[in-house]
């Protein structure tokens, strides 16, 4: 995504200065060489030249690009395809019929007439300017006085100051227009040497669809962690409990010293099927969560860790039930890691609202180096933030500190 900021007026009005001269590099280079291959192209010898002309034409545009981001403060990606595999021949006709080419083309044509303008403009504002302010400097030495009005003749230093007056007044004009000149200038070079909407549809479209994929794979993931759990604990706990009631009952008249102590043992087993059954429904939402929020819920959490934490938490309203739980799981797996691998004795919780939905940020003074790494705890977070359009960085240096951001979009 492009990014588009105002620019610097010095910046800009050197830009557009010198535009009047990169225009007319760009434009005879691209209608020389685009002339001559076209018109040797009969011979084959023109194939050669047309393929340097494009080539030529893209280093161009991706000048200025650079040129235009570093002045302009316009940052434009480039809105090239990807270049197949194949012979010569195949990579040269994909890269003729690319439409960013031609687009690339139309810019370096323009960017004659356009500089021209631009140039033509921010030397008339300049100029008029520091003209209105230079008078009483050299009106003295002047053969002619200057007559406004019936009480104002302008015939020496003194008499030329108001004009100086005026000339610093006009200076802020000039900066808003050339910073004006600027950013219409950076739209127009946005336009032309830049994504179309169609792409940037495709790129949001594809992105969404790994979005989506991961989604389904975290939520399958959990499916099967879940059905283990069950299956490895509970499950195992409340068969025990059904065999030693089973067998309690055989006991129960013959031996009944026996049968109390396996009925002793099933209560046992019982209890701790059904601690593990909490634990289970904690780890898919926990209750606290559902029914305090984020603050109560991460407090509740950062309580049982054994290394401080700070916790500031501002998300008034409550976001919705799945950026909660995105925003909960992420704090726990990010204080579960320092816990186990960073060595870090203290860890900063961030959890805020922004106007794109819950920023979440875990920073701590380990030791470093976590990865997003396949099958790990950080990758099943960003599944986990994917599966709402969400993103999950990890800054993570070796020695440290570790900063795991995840913004999570909602609408307020």
């Amino acid at each position: 995504m492009d990014v588009m900021r105002k620019p610097n007026a010095l910046a800009a009005g050197f830009y557009l200065l010198t535009n009047l001269v990169t225009g007319i590099f760009w434009f005879t280079l691209a209608v020389v060489l685009t002339a001559v291959g076209f018109a040797t192209s009969v011979l084959w010898v023109g194939l050669p030249i047309l393929w340097l002309a494009m080539n030529a034409v893209r280093v161009g545009a991706t000048v200025e690009r650079a040129w235009v981001g570093a002045a302009l403060r316009t940052e434009i990606p480039a809105p090239y395809r990807a270049k197949p595999e194949g012979s010569l021949w195949v990579r040269w006709k994909a890269q003729f019929t690319d439409p960013a080419t031609w687009r690339d083309y139309g810019y370096l044509l323009l960017l004659l007439p356009v500089g021209v303008l631009e140039f033509a403009a921010v030397l008339a504002m300049w100029t008029v300017a520091a003209a209105f302010i230079a008078v009483p400097f050299w009106i003295g030495h002047a053969p002619f006085a200057v007559v406004v009005g019936e009480f104002w003749t302008i015939d020496s230093f003194v008499s030329a100051l108001p004009v100086t007056l005026i000339g610093l007044a006009l200076i802020p004009f000039a900066v808003i227009g050339t910073r004006s000149l600027g950013v219409l200038h950076s739209r127009f070079a946005r336009a032309m040497l830049g994504p179309t909407r169609a792409d940037e549809l495709a790129v949001e479209a594809e992105r969404l669809q790994s979005s989506r994929a991961r989604g389904v794979e975290a939520a399958e993931a959990e499916r099967r962690r879940i059905e283990r759990d069950l299956h490895d604990g509970a499950q195992q706990r409340l068969v025990a409990v059904a065999m030693g009631l089973g067998r309690a009952k055989s006991k129960m008249d013959s031996d009944p010293e026996g049968a109390a102590v396996l009925v002793a043992e099933a209560h046992a087993d019982a209890k701790e099927a059904i601690r593990e059954l909490r634990d289970l429904a904690r780890g898919i939402y926990p209750s606290v969560l559902g029914d305090r929020g984020l603050d109560a819920a991460l407090s509740a959490l950062a309580a049982r860790v054994p290394i401080e934490v700070d916790l500031q938490v501002n998300v008034d309203p409550r976001p919705p039930t799945a950026v909660e739980s995105a925003a909960y799981f992420t704090v726990g797996e990010a204080l579960t890691n320092i816990t186990k691998h960073s060595n870090g004795t203290k860890a900063t919780v961030r959890v805020n609202r922004v106007d794109t939905g819950v920023l979440v940020e875990v920073t701590d003074n380990g030791q470093g180096g976590a990865e997003l790494k396949p099958g790990g705890g950080l990758a099943g977070l960003a599944d986990r933030a994917a599966t709402i359009d969400g993103v999950v960085v990890v800054v993570s240096p070796v020695g440290g500190p570790t900063v795991i951001r995840a913004e999570l979009p909602c609408v307020w």
